[in-house]
């Protein structure tokens, strides 16, 4: 894929939706006089029911953000990543983490197997897989123990970025899918308190860590890692179950330690074992990767077969926005929505708005996916960018953003188009008395979706009997757009589901944008910034002496603090 992106603002489709943007004057309660509304606005993807019909759309305007996707050919995109061409331009790479969640046999087309740059892709993936459930039992079942005999009771997943956020965020939301006895916890932040706090209370001898780095070079992933294994040899000697032997402590980190990598030198040297190491490819984006061997912890905690319960939700997804014609693809439609607020309608953020609990980290994961994935100003053939990209991806589980920020969506000045998720049938449902409390907070859940679309009008206000000073603050203007996506239950495939829905819906914003939405330059900067200012840091006047005035200040200033 190294021709030119199609440039979407020179199509008839792109000026029609700048001309009907211009005197744009929405208005969703008489577009609900329509009956038929909600039905046509409505789709399913899976077990997902996708509800569009409160967004600021109407058919024509529909009509002409599904031509930009034909004029850009995002399914022809689409099933170019899903072939295998190298559409990471810049890093001349494939893009397949759908191929992790392909079923055995592959599914581009019935039992067509994928072999990508000479590779047999489905193999590879399917025999890591293998490895992982087979280590991952062996967890459970106890038959793997730590050096003294003990059985594994807590997880500590070391990672970053994509090799933190997938699994803590996935963790967290298949909590009630955790076997008895076991935890996850997750370090990721270079600061040790990090660290300290997620191993402060643990049993070295019962404590098992997983190092997740594709090269195992990441400097905060390593950082923390030998500061774990320090933890552990220094916790295993001070209980007298390890002597303090070269030999020992070898033994200690082939037991206690397993890798996320490709680069078994490393592995080896670090002290882990190179057959306890699970491998993933380079055409694995970090925040694509939760469902390759970066998910270790989650097959462990939740088990081999709701593991491959996550991957089938996945893949589910991806099926849909294969197959589904684009009038009812439910990732384009929202992706070619969020091009219409952002691009026409000024919108800079979007919300996301889970009501259930488990999914708190759902709004965090998606920064990354979102973010990182479209924060560009060039587009995939090195030219500038014709049209805005990216959104500000933000959000808190309700109720409790109902009592923080909520105000802004419905009263502010600014256009936020907020995405609402809800499960009808919740982990652990409780009541209140006579009241069915999960019943209570999806009634939070549909109201919400009322009152920013349909408002509250100052006569109604006047009519409730409220002051006239009072009137205009209690008055609402609606026409706030959502949408709102329901599913049966925050099950394994469900959460694979979800993820997917909005990895495609990333993806589509991405070609129409005509950027390389698997890359991510952006992050290395600082990197290398702060290797080059770290001496300086460490109290060499030198480096000191070479940075710039207010860098040179700051770490001044630092270091008579810390003195």
């Amino acid at each position: 894929m190294t021709t030119s992106p199609v440039d979407p603002t020179t199509s008839g489709a792109w000026q029609a939706l700048t001309d009907l943007a211009e005197d744009f004057a929405p208005d969703l309660r008489a577009w609900f006089e329509d009956e038929g509304r909600a039905a046509r606005y409505t789709f399913q993807a899976a077990d997902l029911t996708v509800d569009l019909s409160k967004n600021l759309v109407t058919e024509e305007i529909l009509g002409h953000l599904l031509e930009i996707a034909r004029t850009v050919d995002v399914a022809g995109r689409y099933r170019a990543m899903l072939s295998g061409e190298h559409i990471n331009v810049t890093e001349d790479r494939a893009v397949l983490h759908t191929a992790l969640r392909r079923p055995a046999g592959g599914a581009l087309e019935p039992a067509a197997p994928l072999t990508v740059d000479g590779q047999d892709v489905d193999h590879d993936v399917h025999e890591v897989l293998a490895r992982i459930a087979t280590f991952a039992d062996a967890v459970r079942d106890g038959s793997w123990t730590g050096v003294t005999g003990k059985r594994v009771e807590t997880v500590v997943n070391i990672g970053i970025g994509g090799s933190d956020l997938g699994p803590v965020m996935v963790y967290e939301a298949l909590k009630p899918y955790v076997q008895a006895g076991l935890e996850a916890r997750f370090v990721s932040n270079i600061d040790p308190t990090d660290l300290f706090e997620k191993t402060a209370d643990l049993d070295p001898e019962t404590t098992l860590f997983i190092v997740a780095s594709k090269t195992f070079g990441t400097l905060e992933t390593l950082t923390n890692a030998r500061l774990a294994r320090d933890w552990l040899w220094k916790g295993l000697a001070d209980a007298g179950a390890i002597e303090d032997t070269d030999e020992s402590r070898r033994d200690a980190v082939s037991k206690h330690f397993v890798a996320v990598s490709t680069a078994l030198d490393k592995v080896a040297a670090f002290g882990i074992d190179p057959a306890n190491a699970f491998g993933f490819w380079d055409w694995v984006g970090g925040r694509y990767s939760v469902d390759s061997a970066i998910g270790t912890s989650l097959a462990i905690t939740i088990g081999p077969d709701r593991f491959a319960e996550f991957l089938a939700g996945f893949h589910a997804v991806d099926e849909h926005m294969r197959t589904a014609p684009l009038e009812s693809n439910v990732p384009v439609l929202m992706g070619m929505l969020n091009v219409w607020y952002s691009n026409f309608l000024g919108a800079q953020s979007h919300a996301v708005l889970p009501y259930a609990q488990y999914l708190h980290r759902f709004p965090a994961y998606l920064q990354q996916l979102t973010m990182e994935s479209n924060g560009k100003s060039v587009r995939w053939d090195g030219s500038p960018v014709v049209t805005d990209t990216g959104e500000v991806f933000w959000g808190e589980p309700g109720t409790n953003g109902q009592h923080a920020f909520y105000q802004l969506i419905h009263q502010g000045t600014r256009l936020i188009p907020a995405d609402f998720i809800a499960v009808a049938n919740p982990a652990h449902p409780l009541r209140d008395g006579d009241t069915d409390v999960h019943s209570l907070f999806l009634a939070n859940f549909f109201a919400q979706t009322k009152a920013l679309a349909f408002g509250k009008t100052a006569e109604e206000v006047r009519a409730e009997g409220t002051a006239e000073a009072v009137v205009p603050a209690r008055t609402f203007s609606g026409n706030r757009p959502t949408t709102s996506i329901l599913a049966p239950a925050l099950t394994p495939s469900v959460v694979g589901q979800l993820i997917a829905l909005y990895e495609h819906i990333t993806f589509v914003e991405g070609t129409v944008w005509g950027i390389d939405s698997f890359d991510q330059w952006g992050v290395e900067l600082g990197k290398q910034l702060a290797l080059q200012i770290a001496p300086a840091v460490e109290g060499d006047t030198e480096a000191l002496a070479s940075q710039d005035p207010s860098t040179k200040s700051l770490i001044a200033k630092y270091l008579e603090l810390r003195r």
